[in-house]
């Protein structure tokens, strides 16, 4: 799983998270939803938006990215995207502000001076993961974004004490989310182990696997219909059903890939790789 999948499931549980990361959130930040975005002519893909209350004046859009990787051009993109997002809905956005997700300061584009006016301004936010803080100090959904950070021989012992904690702090729902989410950035930084033994490494017992993986396959199967439905349409019937026939894994293996859907003949296309 790619890293800026972890954190489109991590803004889909809490829209509320990137505002976490603002000093001046918007007022109305519990209200925004989250969503991922394709601009077209030409091509660019946007990591996040975060989208106002349509019921309300013309507000603020946000725009997310998550860059793990040095992009020498990552500027360049994301305002040459955003403009371009913006100017498509000018009627429906009072302005637009940028917030861009490094793990530290040295994954960030050498050479920022062309974007000098952008960058020192109030309307592109910086945040360096690395630099946010002990993350036992930090809120919880910050702190599992944190989390993907952590070097490997911290890394267990900070996800016990998250998942610890979210049982405390959370309700159930949102208790099971976080740690679907710490087993899976748990899984992305051990890759030579199975699920079945980061689950084991966590102390998380066979048992509540079941049930977790019961439910989140509920969970998955109603999320990936939705999707798919605001991507390419009303889903015919005998792909709904055939879509209700996967499993766990492979739901969220179509919730990757539907990322780069346009059609539904990009879901026909994938359907008839299982086979």
């Amino acid at each position: 799983m790619r890293r800026d999948s972890i954190f489109y499931k991590l803004f889909q549980q809490s829209p509320t998270l990137l505002f976490e990361l603002l000093t001046n959130p918007p007022a109305n930040a519990s209200e925004y939803k989250f969503d991922s975005v394709a601009v077209k002519e030409p091509k660019f893909e946007i990591d996040g938006v975060f989208l106002p209350p349509e019921n309300a004046d013309a507000g603020v859009v946000y725009f997310c990215e998550v860059q793990f990787q040095k992009d020498e051009k990552l500027y360049e993109r994301v305002f040459a995207e955003s403009s371009l997002y913006f100017y498509r809905n000018r009627d429906r956005f009072s302005d637009w502000q940028a917030v861009i997700i490094y793990p530290s300061r040295s994954v960030e584009q050498s050479n920022i001076y062309p974007h000098r006016g952008l960058l020192n301004s109030n309307q592109v936010h910086r945040v360096y993961l690395d630099e946010l803080g002990d993350i036992r100090s930090l809120p919880l959904w910050v702190a599992v974004m944190v989390l993907t950070t952590v070097e490997e021989s911290q890394a267990p012992q900070e996800a016990r004490y998250l998942l610890e904690r979210s049982a405390v702090e959370q309700p159930e729902t949102t208790s099971r989310a976080i740690i679907e989410l710490v087993i899976t950035i748990m899984v992305y930084k051990f890759e030579q182990l199975s699920r079945t033994e980061v689950e084991k490494m966590l102390g998380i017992t066979l048992q509540e696997t079941r049930v977790y993986r019961e439910i989140k396959q509920e969970e998955a199967l109603t999320l990936i219909l939705r999707q798919l439905t605001r991507r390419v349409g009303e889903l015919p019937q005998q792909v709904r059903e055939q879509i209700e026939t996967l499993s766990l894994e492979q739901l969220e293996e179509l919730g990757e890939a539907l990322l780069d859907f346009t059609s539904v003949a990009d879901l026909h296309s994938w359907l008839e790789t299982l086979g």
